[in-house]
């Protein structure tokens, strides 16, 4: 039954990035209102700012909308929107980088920017969304990616834009480090 409702989902989204594609606003109105807060959730993540990460995913929606038609594959809507919110956010990154080194120039300053199972992730959801914090960039965006997006290695190399081995190798040393921050976490509870 779970994998009927789901390839309905699947064929009902598939519908809507058609439609969307011939103009009707009120499928990508559908299409926004599906992925609006699983989006803002991997933005934020990545961004680590709430306001940023609303004009990121504002901008994400806009590159979305211009580019729909160019979509090949209406079953590859989720990937491809991701890809779409991963290339705003780096670059937003980047961005905020160059400004901040900049200022940092401008002032003279010398600061220098220093296998587990998923049923302990439920178990955990405040300590694990507290390590996730901690993680750098690219392990923070892997494991959203992964465990609340569920997607495979395949789809995480095509949304990241690398290797299924390097999105395997990537996922691996996420997994260490969040295991590593939450046992430090625990030593501090």
């Amino acid at each position: 039954m779970s994998d009927s409702h789901d390839d309905l989902e699947q064929l009902r989204e598939r519908i809507a990035v058609m439609r969307a594609q011939a103009g009707d606003r009120d499928a990508f109105h559908q299409l926004v209102t599906l992925y609006q807060e699983r989006l803002m959730y991997y933005v934020h993540h990545l961004i680590h700012d709430r306001d940023q990460s609303g004009d990121v995913l504002q901008e994400i929606w806009l590159d979305v909308y211009r580019k729909l038609g160019q979509l090949r594959a209406p079953g590859a809507f989720r990937v491809w929107l991701y890809r779409c919110a991963h290339h705003r956010a780096m670059n937003h990154l980047r961005r905020r980088r160059a400004e901040a080194h900049a200022r940092e120039d401008l002032a003279a300053s010398s600061t220098s920017v220093d296998a587990w199972n998923e049923f302990e992730l439920l178990e955990n959801a405040e300590l694990v969304h507290v390590a996730l914090e901690k993680l750098s960039e690219n392990h923070r965006e892997i494991m959203v990616l992964r465990f609340v997006e569920g997607m495979d290695v395949k789809e995480l190399a095509e949304v990241i834009g690398c290797s299924e081995g390097t999105a395997k190798s990537r996922l691996h040393y996420a997994k260490a480090a969040l295991r590593r921050i939450i046992g430090e976490e625990r030593g501090h509870a």
